[in-house]
């Protein structure tokens, strides 16, 4: 059962009802839109909560605005939050809106997050951003990996690539990347990486996941829509098998 609310402008107080009246497990899934404080969480009188035992594998994922996903139809239906219950993950997601570039200080917060299972999504804002180019991108995915695998050594490290977009596969960017050479690009960090005996690190790639088969499922020809978020989640599940 998956219930979603929104709250109007101004108001604090979100109410779920008509939830089983036996014990249940209940997620609480925030806006990926907007921050939310959590200021109290209350049930009914006479009811009982207690914390949940989490022995589920945990896994963190890491992204741009297409793994945040602001345009699912709500937060419990980003393509990181179906993989993660149609497998039973308990899910740490780092997509951030613009700001995926590599950044050797989020490789640290990942290598220090408990995970039994890490993913990341690279390319698309290095691309727009013209953040990095091809005497740099592939040496910035070596070193995130390896400082990932500090503390991480033999977690189970999937690299996917740029989804398809259609006006970025082929036009280069200011610096002289398009999405193909990215994707050339994450290929070959993985072969690197795997000759020098990382046996866990696994190359996916992205138009596997959302190819030009579903072009008409990116309204801004960039991110996909709430349906195509759906289509993501069903291909990545079968990706990520460890």
């Amino acid at each position: 059962m998956v219930g979603t609310k929104t709250l109007p402008a101004g108001e604090e107080s979100c109410i779920f009802t008509n939830l089983p009246s036996s014990m249940k497990r209940v997620e609480i899934y925030f806006s990926q839109k907007a921050a939310v404080i959590v200021k109290a969480l209350q049930i009914d009188d006479g009811a009982s909560a207690a914390p949940l035992q989490n022995n589920q594998p945990r896994w963190v994922t890491y992204g741009s605005s297409i793994t945040q996903c602001s345009a699912a139809e709500s937060p419990a239906q980003t393509w990181p939050a179906i993989v993660a219950r149609n497998k039973g993950w308990d899910l740490t997601c780092m997509g951030f809106g613009g700001q995926c570039h590599l950044e050797p200080m989020v490789a640290r917060v990942i290598r220090d997050l408990p995970a039994d299972v890490i993913s990341m999504c690279l390319g698309i804002n290095v691309m727009g951003r013209n953040s990095l180019n091809i005497r740099t991108f592939r040496s910035a995915i070596i070193g995130m990996v390896s400082i990932i695998r500090e503390k991480h050594v033999n977690t189970p490290l999937f690299l996917i690539s740029p989804i398809y977009c259609p006006h970025r596969e082929t036009d280069e960017n200011l610096v002289g990347m398009n999405l193909i050479t990215m994707r050339e690009e994450i290929q070959e960090a993985v072969n690197i990486l795997i000759s020098y005996g990382d046996s866990n690190l696994i190359y996916v790639d992205g138009l596997d996941i959302f190819g030009e088969a579903f072009a008409d499922k990116l309204p801004d020809h960039l991110h996909p829509n709430a349906e195509g978020y759906k289509i993501m989640a069903d291909h990545i599940r079968g990706k990520l098998n460890f």
